[in-house]
């Protein structure tokens, strides 16, 4: 019961929730860049959200599965068709033994989800089955696909669940609207001008971002006065700023520790909208208080918790 690499596409990696409890021995989390929609993929398919998905960036691959299962794509639409014909996202399908998923020209996004019907089989290190290729271990012998690879996977014909997706599109969706931060640890070591033009100014994403971290470029952010910090943890979505000023934003692959003064973080419930911003895309930030973003994170986990349940209307 195996899928097969018949063209690997861009960068296309497994990762899960990612690998927690290791950071004080210095190995990164790594995980999902787009969580909501690495989390809807399962969901279609009847899986937990513990389950590996294959992260697809831009590019997609072409698979032929060699048993027949159930699977679902959510996030980037990449105009994957199955056998010849479109399969949009938000959809579980069943699949034929023989069938071949591919992709096309991309619609929106940047990174789509793939999901099968009670998971990939991978092996697991220090408890995930992420992929993280700086370190070479983790999904698929440490690294992206590549052609003619076989990978293993469940064989099941039961119907895909009946899922009933929410109305609420503002917190599983992608909609306009600046990216929402709390304030970082050394806001106060920036300058008050420093700090309104970051809020206010827009931000390219340059072409070397990538898993680790994004690099921004824009108006350039200036502290008070030089400082000397002791590097201290880092998390998804910290945004420090280097002494060139241009701001970096720490991704899923990012290191865990960082020396660089941190002037805001990312909300969580925003993070799969960066995700799935392009190089070369702007982004804004919105400065929001940390009571706010605790709010927006429990409505979203109630909303999964309700979905998982079944009881979503």
């Amino acid at each position: 019961m195996t899928l097969r690499v018949l063209k690997p596409g861009l960068a296309c990696t497994f990762q899960d929730l990612g690998r927690s409890g290791f950071q004080h021995l210095g190995v990164p989390a790594n995980g999902v860049m787009d969580e909501n929609a690495h989390r809807l993929a399962n969901l279609l398919v009847g899986n937990g959200a513990e389950q590996a998905t294959l992260e697809i960036t831009l590019q997609g691959p072409e698979l032929v599965f060699q048993a027949g299962t159930v699977i679902a794509l959510a996030g980037a639409d990449l105009g994957a068709t199955l056998d010849g014909q479109p399969l949009e996202p938000l959809r579980a399908v069943r699949v034929r033994s023989g069938a071949v998923l591919a992709f096309g020209k991309r619609v929106h996004g940047a990174r789509a989800y793939l999901a099968v019907r009670d998971g990939y089989r991978l092996p697991t290190t220090l408890g995930s089955t992420s992929t993280y290729g700086r370190g070479a271990y983790g999904g698929l012998a440490g690294r992206a696909l590549r052609r003619d690879d076989v990978i293993g996977i469940a064989s099941g014909f039961a119907n895909p669940p009946r899922v009933l997706l929410p109305r609420e599109s503002a917190l599983l969706g992608y909609e306009d609207g600046p990216i929402r931060v709390v304030a970082g640890r050394q806001w106060a070591l920036f300058q008050p001008a420093a700090q309104a033009r970051f809020l206010s100014s827009a931000y390219r994403i340059e072409n070397d971002s990538e898993r680790m971290g994004y690099r921004l470029e824009g108006e350039p952010i200036e502290l008070i006065e030089p400082a000397n910090l002791l590097s201290e943890a880092v998390v998804f979505g910290t945004v420090q700023v280097p002494p060139n000023g241009q701001p970096i934003v720490l991704m899923a692959d990012r290191q865990t520790t960082g020396g660089y003064p941190k002037i805001a973080s990312v909300i969580s419930v925003d993070l799969p909208r960066l995700a799935q911003k392009l190089p070369g895309e702007e982004i804004r930030f919105e400065q929001v208080s940390l009571d706010r973003a605790q709010q927006l994170s429990l409505a979203r986990s109630a909303l999964f918790a309700e979905l998982e349940a079944g009881h979503a209307d």
